[in-house]
């Protein structure tokens, strides 16, 4: 592409060294400059992403070469250029009288035809990127010059949310612990809750962190909400109407009955007086006994006399009595029928409000069961945005969630709608009341838009999804656009960082954790062994043995009825070692089998 001009600046006008070029044309905040030299050393090359700048009357003009182009030779009205280049205007640098330069965000004045067009010097571009408040975290070293660090003002970052996008496999989980790392480090205050769906990084901060598994989580069910509560009784399945409106009238039944016996009155189910909900509804955080819950239902199946009728709340009974004797969901119904008002005591271990040391609380998602993963989201975000609201924000909560494609999904038709919502409140509301988000997906397009539109703070890695890269330009602005070019060729650890806690939008690397802090994937459950010592019969029996024991309820077993989890060592091994020693048999057979037949055939 040419352009034609009537007077191009004269190369011979300005002959500094440093020198790129001029301008030759300017339209809103952007502009093009021709190149002087085909040539220049490697700390001056004119390539996509260098910045520049633009000597005008008032400031320097910052900009960001986004595509440079050859001129053919003798191209009229080009004079001795060799290159076109198009840059981006991104801010300026202020020199005033008296006082230290400034760099601005924006540009207040245009460059005009002719300006000098230099490569910015380290001085300026340590400028740009100097921590702009108190508070700026260091994440790692920029692309265009390793000397100088990536800085983020934290209170930009965190009061308007953070994102970090980028395909699997591109340090996206290394990334965010570099992140949370120096939040907790400049920020002892605020309290973190990481929802760590793939458990990954408790040796990241096994030290700094409270580590929350099914092992040691106290979730009681009451706490739940009415939806939350019905998603883990039908295991994420549709609900069935009837059941809904029995447990919607009495649930808050159960509540206004304990309220009666904590505060010694007689009961009314004792007493065969109708239960009084006491003011509760069905989704109000107040303590009761599923026994209770129970209880009132099969009184009430009892006045029944339709068939059909008694045959739903029978039904509803055996889901209740099912999902609270399964061993999985211990940390929920354990002690169902104990009561007691624990509300203070789950907030503290979910958000660590009472510890000055530990600001991270890491809740490992993947020990617990899959179905109750969407309920668990929804229950701790609701629980933070709620907490944040009755505090008047007065402890600052970050939640960031892992994964967030799976539980705020774009299509509104699959996923579990109250945990979307739970986020999207946050998203929406949290800043007004100390609690901040930080959300992390590998697939921004299934991403409800209304959530990613309130990141303000953006930290995009490699991604070559087509359907990502649109909804990434469509959340950055004009001038910044250019730079998502770099995504799908961006290295392992490299992001493009974007938005208000930027100074600008950079190009650069996070900084590299020691090897024993980078996030790993654990094993499922908290009591898993290293099996990397087995041998192949121990491996096949470890692996039965958790199987049969994460669905089993041993308290509930006769004497009788003790699988092989319970039996003394050396029979369970001699019978796992008996039947693989059957399948080997087997195949052996199989195979003499198949040759005599080959055999036979051939004859």
């Amino acid at each position: 592409m040419t352009y034609q001009i009537a007077n191009p600046p004269s190369v011979a006008t300005d002959l500094r060294s440093d020198v790129l070029g001029h301008v030759l044309s300017s339209r809103g905040s952007e502009a093009r400059i021709g190149l002087i030299q085909d040539e220049f050393d490697a700390r001056e090359r004119a390539t996509i992403g260098k910045f520049v700048g633009i000597t005008s009357a008032e400031a320097l003009l910052i900009g960001m070469i986004s595509e440079v182009s050859a001129v053919e030779l003798n191209s009229a009205g080009m004079g001795e250029y060799r290159a076109i280049a198009k840059v981006d205007l991104v801010g300026q640098v202020v020199k005033e009288p008296n006082r230290l330069p400034q760099f601005r965000r924006g540009v207040r004045s245009y460059p005009a035809i002719g300006d000098a067009v230099t490569i910015i010097s380290r001085e300026d571009l340590r400028l740009i990127y100097s921590p702009s408040g108190l508070n700026a975290i260091d994440l790692g070293e920029l692309h265009q010059d390793r000397t100088i660090r990536a800085t983020v003002d934290v209170e930009a970052m965190l009061t308007k949310h953070f994102a970090v996008l980028g395909s699997t496999g591109v340090g996206k989980s290394s990334g965010l612990a570099v992140i949370l790392s120096e939040l907790i480090r400049v920020r002892p205050d605020l309290r973190v809750l990481l929802l760590d769906v793939h458990n990954e990084y408790g040796r990241s901060f096994a030290r700094e962190a409270n580590i929350i598994g099914s092992h040691n989580l106290k979730l009681p069910f009451w706490i739940l909400n009415f939806e939350e509560f019905t998603d883990i009784i039908y295991a994420g399945k549709p609900a069935v109407a009837e059941e809904l409106e029995i447990l919607v009238e009495l649930i808050p039944a159960a509540k206004g009955m304990y309220q009666g016996y904590k505060s010694g009155s007689e009961r009314p189910a004792l007493s065969r007086r109708p239960a009084r909900n006491g003011g509760f509804t069905a989704d109000t955080p107040a303590p009761y006994m599923m026994q209770d819950l129970v209880g009132l239902i099969d009184e009430r199946m009892g006045k029944l006399e339709n068939r059909t009728t008694r045959m739903v709340h029978h039904r509803l009974m055996q889901r209740i009595d099912g999902i609270r004797n399964d061993p999985r969901y211990a940390f929920m119904f354990e002690n169902a029928n104990v009561g007691g008002d624990t509300l203070a005591a789950v907030l503290n271990q979910l958000f660590n409000l009472d510890s000055k040391e530990r600001g991270l609380t890491i809740l490992k998602l993947a020990s617990l069961p899959g179905e109750v993963t969407d309920a668990i989201v929804c229950v701790t975000t609701r629980l933070a945005f709620e907490f944040g609201i009755w505090s008047d924000g007065g402890i600052p909560i970050l939640m960031v969630c892992e994964e967030a494609h799976r539980f705020a999904s774009g299509d509104h038709s699959v996923g579990f709608a109250p945990a979307r919502r739970a986020l999207a409140r946050v998203a929406k509301e949290g800043r007004k009341y100390g609690v901040y988000l930080g959300l992390v997906t590998q697939r921004p397009a299934e991403l409800d838009p209304t959530i990613i539109s309130q990141c303000s703070t953006l930290f995009f890695m490699r991604m070559a999804n087509y359907e990502d890269q649109s909804i990434l330009r469509s959340a950055v602005s004009d001038a910044a656009q250019n730079l998502l070019t770099f995504v799908p060729s961006l290295g392992t650890s490299e992001v493009v960082g974007i938005g208000e806690g930027m100074p600008l939008p950079a190009r650069f690397s996070f900084r590299r954790l020691p090897r024993d802090m980078l996030p790993v994937s654990d094993p499922g459950s908290d009591a898993a062994r290293d099996t990397r010592t087995m041998s192949r019969s121990e491996l096949v029996r470890h692996a039965v043995e958790r199987w049969r024991r994460a669905t089993t309820n041993t308290s509930r077993l006769a004497p009788d009825d003790v699988g092989e989890s319970e039996r003394p060592p050396e029979a369970a091994t001699n019978a796992i070692e008996r039947g693989l020693r059957s399948l080997v048999g087997d195949r052996e057979g199989v195979a003499t089998r198949d040759a005599d037949s080959y055999r036979t055939s051939s004859r």
